[in-house]
């Protein structure tokens, strides 16, 4: 019993126990690493890097393959050959018939033209030749008026001769009855008046003859107005008519050539080729003589130069702490790692990676989609990897104590929100 109460297990447990605590103590206090893990997948970091699908413009039959899946293709290397399958586009000569067609428009355009050039000038002529004609017609009726005057002043002085004659046979016959004057003196008188009368009548009848010709030369100077105002405006007509002609030419001579141009561009479509260098990866149609839809994928290729990304997912409640250009560590599916995720720097086989953009809106599967790009001042990413590829992300937060992340951890608190502080050079800057 002695022996039994003596050993000294019971303080080597003591001391187990005591160093057991402290270490524990210990190891609350020591930082640790917050972070924000998420699954992802490698991708590149432009659009038109990624993995794409070649299209048929247009339907077709599949006629000839180039090329063979897992060939290396240039920019513009010829793919696939179809043949045509709708009727319309069946004339071998079709571009040369349509071009005959453009052709024979285009002439009867330029004889438009020409027939509207050949009115302007009948026009102008039109126009000269009334001019000239108004102002003859012009002329002839101011010479009529002027004659009008003349006539009128003949006609004045005869009215004055005759009412002289009168006046001279009255004093004849008074001279007559008192025995003075002879019948022969008389009847001379008588004859002299008479013919003062007769001149007074023909000068009357010239008058009214002037103003007559007056008249008829109003009437001719209208009439030539409205002669070459009719003619103008036939011509103008003939002219408007050409043109409207001309246009409607015109308007069949650019339907022809965006006719031509479709007819063109449809026929260099029956070749398929590459937009990009890259590798093909599958043929989606298969054999010859198959039909293929416009709009239908035909082929993939895959960009033979891309920058790698990664992209992950990370749930709403993470969103708010994070922000573009935060550091990432980044595992990739099939490289060897050992990863403490509140230890980075003890971690082995991980990759740097920075955000380089996030999503605004909720993807499909309830998180939000944060793209990653490789880190600069980092290792390069393995050059072996492809488009695809899972990866396995832990976004790198505020360094807290073990014993804080495990409160945390048991209120199912989120992480501290917070920003880093700049840089000396930022700050200057």
């Amino acid at each position: 019993m002695e022996e039994v109460e003596s050993r000294k297990s019971g303080k080597v447990l003591i001391r187990l126990l005591v160093t057991t605590f402290l270490l524990a103590l210990i190891i609350m206090f020591i930082p640790w690493t917050q972070n924000i893990l998420s699954r992802g997948n490698v991708t590149t970091l432009k659009p038109d890097q990624r993995p794409q699908t070649i299209h048929s413009i247009i339907g077709g039959r599949i006629e000839k393959w180039y090329v063979q899946e897992g060939d290396f293709v240039k920019k513009g290397d010829t793919i696939l050959f179809i043949s045509e399958i709708k009727d319309e586009y069946f004339d071998p000569n079709l571009l040369s018939r349509t071009e005959e067609q453009l052709e024979s428009k285009e002439m009867s355009v330029n004889s438009y033209m020409e027939k509207v050039k050949a009115l302007d000038n009948q026009v102008d002529a039109l126009v000269q030749t009334s001019r000239l004609k108004l102002e003859q017609a012009r002329n002839k009726q101011k010479q009529a008026e002027l004659k009008v005057v003349s006539d009128s002043m003949d006609f004045k002085a005869a009215i004055i001769n005759y009412d002289i004659a009168v006046e001279q046979l009255k004093r004849m016959e008074q001279l007559y009855n008192e025995g003075l004057k002879s019948l022969t003196d008389l009847e001379k008188r008588k004859l002299t008046m008479q013919k003062a009368k007769a001149d007074m009548i023909a000068s009357e009848n010239k008058l009214l003859t002037s103003q007559n010709e007056v008249i008829n030369t109003q009437v001719e100077l209208t009439s030539i107005e409205a002669q070459y105002r009719d003619d103008i405006a036939k011509a103008e007509s003939e002219k408007f008519t050409a043109l409207s002609n001309m246009y409607d030419a015109e308007a069949v001579v650019t339907k022809l050539q965006n006719q031509y141009m479709n007819y063109s561009m449809r026929t260099g479509m029956y070749y398929i080729t590459a937009p990009q260098d890259g590798y093909i990866t599958k043929a989606i149609q298969s054999g010859l003589g198959e039909t293929i839809k416009a709009g239908e994928s035909i082929i993939s290729i895959m960009p033979a130069k891309y920058d790698l990304a990664v992209e992950m997912y990370v749930k709403p409640l993470d969103l708010p702490l994070l922000a573009k250009g935060q550091h990432v560590r980044v595992q990739f599916d099939g490289w060897p790692a050992i990863v403490f995720s509140g230890w980075p720097n003890t971690s082995y086989g991980t990759y740097g990676g920075r955000i380089y953009a996030i999503d605004n809106f909720i993807s499909e599967n309830g998180m939000y989609r944060v793209l990653l790009a490789a880190e600069p001042d980092d290792h390069p990413w393995p050059s072996a990897l492809r488009v695809g590829a899972g990866t396995s992300n832990i976004v790198l937060l505020k360094d807290v104590p073990i014993w804080y992340e495990l409160w945390r951890k048991i209120n199912g608190f989120p992480p501290d929100y917070y920003v880093s502080e700049m840089k000396d050079n930022e700050k200057k800057k």
